[in-house]
């Protein structure tokens, strides 16, 4: 989306990605139907409340919120600055807690595009056999877990890591309708995604069925990680909105030994 659509524009373009109607966003926003249909045609102007409104309504992320109010003629709401502005220091020191907490297991933050932010000590022991140009700033998560010189040839359960991953960005790119989360799409579902790798497609017998497991096979032996993600709750700044943190933890018992074991080394 950008600021050269006028607001009613963006109106109707997040009601049809959401896949309300107007009646279904007049309910849901607790407006009539008929002034919804005036503000997307353009025959009346929102004011700023009823922006934002709607866009919670419609659950617009927050940069794209901004991008609704400059169309209105309002100044933009929600500030976005970088991680490392003291402005965010206090958010900065509770991602960096977590990160530090969660040891001897792996946790990274990454950004809207995926792009690692940061992460504690224990990622790089997963990272052996990775290119080193994967690993040049800035690092991508997910072209480092599917491309074919990053994690790929060491995930045991590749074809369903996959699946799960680019599930994951699709959704998202639904939801933001960011253009270059679409691209980043095409790149990794471009990856070749057949090859004989160890266990590659296979399951591990003792998954339990409840999340998708990532499989490695490394010279410390085969790992076995279960993912959360944590976001920060009602955000007013861009950049923490759009921040993630990826956990990993055991998914068995001799995975959480390696783990203590390369940690303590």
């Amino acid at each position: 989306m950008t600021s050269t659509q006028s607001i009613g524009d963006l109106l109707r373009n997040w009601r049809q990605r959401r896949r309300l109607s107007q009646l279904e966003l007049a309910l849901e926003a607790e407006v009539s139907a008929r002034h919804l249909s005036f503000l997307e045609t353009g025959r009346a102007q929102p004011s700023r409340e009823m922006i934002l409104q709607l866009a919670e309504s419609l659950e617009v992320p927050l940069r794209e919120r901004n991008v609704m109010l400059v169309a209105a003629g309002f100044a933009p709401m929600f500030p976005e600055r970088r991680l490392d502005d003291p402005g965010l220091a206090a958010a900065r020191e509770v991602v960096e807690t977590i990160l530090a907490g969660h040891e001897p297991h792996p946790a990274l933050a990454v950004d809207r595009h995926w792009q690692i932010l940061a992460h504690n000590r224990a990622i790089p022991h997963l990272l052996e056999g990775v290119s080193p140009a994967l690993l040049e700033p800035p690092v991508n998560a997910l072209r480092l877990a599917l491309h074919p010189e990053g994690l790929a040839p060491r995930t045991g359960n590749f074809l369903e890591w996959r699946a799960h991953l680019l599930s994951r960005l699709h959704r998202q790119l639904e939801l933001t309708a960011d253009p270059e989360l679409g691209r980043l799409f095409e790149e990794l579902a471009a990856y070749p995604h057949q090859g004989s790798g160890p266990q590659r497609g296979t399951t591990a017998a003792h998954e339990p069925g409840i999340a998708v497991a990532l499989h490695l096979v490394t010279s410390h032996g085969p790992l076995a990680f279960i993912s959360t993600t944590t976001v920060f709750g009602t955000p007013l700044d861009v950049t923490l909105a759009e921040l993630a943190l990826e956990t990993f933890f055991p998914a068995d018992e001799a995975t959480a030994a390696v783990m203590r074991r390369l940690m303590a080394g």
